[in-house]
């Protein structure tokens, strides 16, 4: 479904003006002189929404290259909002977990039966490279293990509203120190549960994988304090 611009009337002029002008590929937009006469939009203003798509990830802006579009991600914003949240109040992250809870229940079995043999063999992979780390001298924690799994079961979604959210929340879990080290109980039972989901994913019992996910994303909320 393609919306109207008349619908769309509370985005600025230059986020129509980029998200309905393609330049030809490998070129850059125009220069900020060239749009301005344009859209009839002093070259001020331009720069200030010129900066916010730079952060919103629409754009890249480069000296002697110009402005480019890039492919839309929904990461960067939701980025900003979060860390801006975070920033607030650090309890806003137990609501984000939970959206995010919520997020992969709802989308696991669309997500797992996408999943191709490759997918397989990386999930399993992922949770050799765990427990090695796990029954290591020293122990070190698969935090990048854990990241990784949980993004690559909803990798062939191909829906970036959804990729977005889930990677924003690793980023956030990491900035609020939730990739420490808390206890190798917790890591161990935290990993049986996600060798179960991948044990499921692979031989196509879906439903198990889906109740051992349900167990495992209740621990968060019983994770011991460093």
């Amino acid at each position: 479904m393609t919306l109207s611009l008349i619908s769309l009337s509370k985005i600025s002029k230059l986020f129509k003006y980029l998200a309905t002008h393609d330049p030809t590929s490998g070129q850059s937009f125009p220069t900020l002189v060239d749009i301005s006469k344009e859209l009839d939009i002093s070259i001020g203003s331009l720069r200030e929404q010129l900066e916010v798509a730079r952060v919103f990830g629409f754009v890249e802006v480069k000296p002697r290259i110009g402005t480019r579009r890039l492919p839309y991600s929904f990461l960067p914003a939701v980025k900003q909002s979060l860390g801006y949240a975070l920033i607030l109040n650090n309890d806003y992250f137990q609501s984000y977990s939970s959206l995010r809870i919520h997020i992969e229940s709802a989308y696991w079995y669309e997500a797992v039966m996408k999943l191709t043999s490759e997918d397989h063999q990386q999930l399993k992979r992922l949770i050799d490279q765990a427990w090695g780390k796990l029954r290591g001298t020293p122990v070190n924690i698969p935090h990048d293990e854990h990241r990784e799994l949980h993004l690559l079961i909803y990798c062939r979604l191909n829906n970036p509203f959804v990729q977005g959210i889930l990677e924003a929340y690793w980023d956030a879990y990491e900035d609020v120190g939730l990739n420490v080290y808390t206890g190798y109980d917790y890591l161990v039972e935290v990993w049986q549960y996600h060798s179960a989901m991948v044990e499921a994913i692979c031989c196509g019992n879906f439903q198990n994988g889906y109740d051992a996910l349900i167990r495992h994303t209740d621990l968060i909320y019983h994770r011991p304090i460093s």
